[in-house]
């Protein structure tokens, strides 16, 4: 079984797609969790779900070159084949992504490249697709490379506007039509080589 090391800042709905996705998942398991910061929702669910999680708490170091050598310390102690940025909210510096070119992926709340780079997260690109008048947003699966959403696109789906609807309620219709189905299928394709 490969491994796969998810990373996480907060509620965890993302991992908890992936912990649930085992039929979709087949070529490998989470071995770790590794959140930005302390007491977020989704250690509990790693947790509960028997997997260890570790903190490498990013207020906790004096700068972003100290924090980034402590992320890459624990993800090289746990070797792992696959690496998803599971709504985690620091950027992956270059030293991480030259370390495993190839096995760091993210899952995006847009269309690349609608409403993505730098300061487009969570309600964000949301409020901006709103803003736009856009009938059509979705969820992006890309590989990480050195460009904020800027890696090759895995899988894509979209998901209809609708009438009424808020940054809140977009959301929530992303992650459950397109986020939450997409990641899994994903992490497999990568883990499989068919990616």
């Amino acid at each position: 079984m490969k491994k796969i090391v998810v990373l996480v800042s907060g509620g965890g709905t993302n991992l908890q797609a992936l912990i649930d996705a085992k039929d979709v998942i087949t070529s490998g398991k989470i071995v770790k969790v590794i959140s930005s910061k302390p007491s977020v929702y989704a250690l509990e669910r790693a947790k509960n779900a028997g997997i260890p999680g570790v903190v490498v708490d990013r207020k906790s170091f004096a700068d972003n070159e100290s924090y980034q050598k402590a992320l890459l310390c624990e993800l090289k102690a746990e070797q792992p084949d696959l690496i998803v940025l599971a709504g985690f909210l620091s950027i992956i510096g270059r030293e991480i992504i030259e370390a495993f070119p190839e096995k760091i992926i993210n899952v995006h709340p847009s269309l690349i490249p609608s409403f993505c780079g730098d300061g487009f997260y969570g309600l964000k690109v949301h409020e901006a697709a709103l803003g736009k008048g856009v009938k059509v947003t979705g969820a992006t699966v890309h590989f990480v490379n050195e460009i904020t959403d800027g890696g090759k696109i895995i899988l894509q789906q979209p998901v209809m506007v609708e009438e009424g609807d808020t940054p809140e309620s977009l959301q929530k219709r992303v992650m459950e039509q397109a986020e939450w189905k997409i990641l899994p299928k994903a992490c497999e394709l990568v883990l499989s080589g068919k990616a």
